[in-house]
């Protein structure tokens, strides 16, 4: 029988370099199942955070809305909100607020979080103030907070209608005052009478509240509330200029509104051991 080698020898080697083509084809093939596999495995977890985050977050509405003053609150004022915040040409729902307080012009401000600073909404008046100038010390002293704090508490069935909790005291007051008890249950609230809180009409506090549920709703965990003596210019420093015991803590706060002024957005700050704010530059 004739065999004609050359072309078995051939044969021999296309099949040697099918074989390992395939096998290069398999580790591919492997690979890429691996890179599927894992593509698939990352975006189910991501998509898993997002889902439990904003289940999160639209609870805090839900929860909210479970009960009949905020639900009368969105009723009365929700409508007015969303077209003022279309006039301004602000995001509705809003995203982040900061709010910001002057004791001696019974004033509080928002101001709204659109791409990387803040805008103006809306300027409340205070509708009656207690106290002095000067920051509160202790239980009882009917003083007003003055410093850098936070919305720590919504309470949607307060003795005044409706109520937003500061965080004071804080580290700095803490350290600051020589009291046992340096007081505490400061709140933004309704019904228009107070003993060192930050009281408005109950109409108001309506209109503040759902704003601070939205943001919150939104993912803002901590709402800023800046509390001031009084609004910092050169008539309001002179006039004011006798309370000298304050000036340290007034410098710090008026570094902070002029900064604020001028940027739109708040100075980074962090509260020393020696009961102070230390402004970040």
């Amino acid at each position: 029988m004739y065999i004609n080698l050359k072309t078995r020898k051939n044969h021999k080697s296309y099949t040697a370099i099918n074989t390992l083509n395939n096998d290069v084809l398999e580790e591919k093939n492997y690979q890429s199942i691996i890179y599927r596999d894992l593509k698939l495995w990352i975006t189910c977890f991501l998509t898993l955070i997002l889902f439990n985050s904003m289940s999160a977050q639209n609870s805090f509405l839900e929860n909210q809305l479970d009960y009949q003053r905020v639900r009368d609150a969105f009723l009365s004022c929700g409508n007015n909100l969303e077209k003022s915040f279309a006039e301004k040409e602000l995001t509705w729902p809003p995203k982040k607020i900061f709010i910001r307080s002057f004791k001696a012009e019974l004033s509080l401000e928002i101001w709204v979080l659109e791409e990387d600073s803040f805008i103006f909404f809306k300027d409340y008046k205070v509708c009656l103030g207690s106290g002095t100038l000067g920051p509160k010390l202790q239980q009882g002293d009917g003083q007003v907070p003055e410093g850098f704090y936070y919305i720590n508490r919504f309470n949607p069935s307060s003795n005044f209608l409706l109520s937003l909790g500061i965080n004071y005291p804080n580290k700095v007051d803490l350290i600051r005052t020589k009291a046992e008890d340096p007081g505490g249950d400061i709140f933004i609230h309704g019904n228009c009478v107070t003993i060192g809180c930050l009281p408005m009409t109950d109409i108001i506090i309506e209109e503040i509240y759902i704003l601070s549920v939205l943001a919150k709703n939104s993912g803002q965990e901590d709402i800023p509330v800046h509390i001031y003596p009084y609004k910092f210019n050169f008539l309001n420093n002179t006039i004011f200029s006798a309370y000298t015991k304050h000036r340290d803590l007034w410098k710090t706060l008026e570094l902070e509104y002029e900064y604020f002024n001028l940027n739109k957005r708040i100075k980074s700050y962090y509260m020393s051991d020696s009961g102070k704010y230390i402004l970040i530059d």
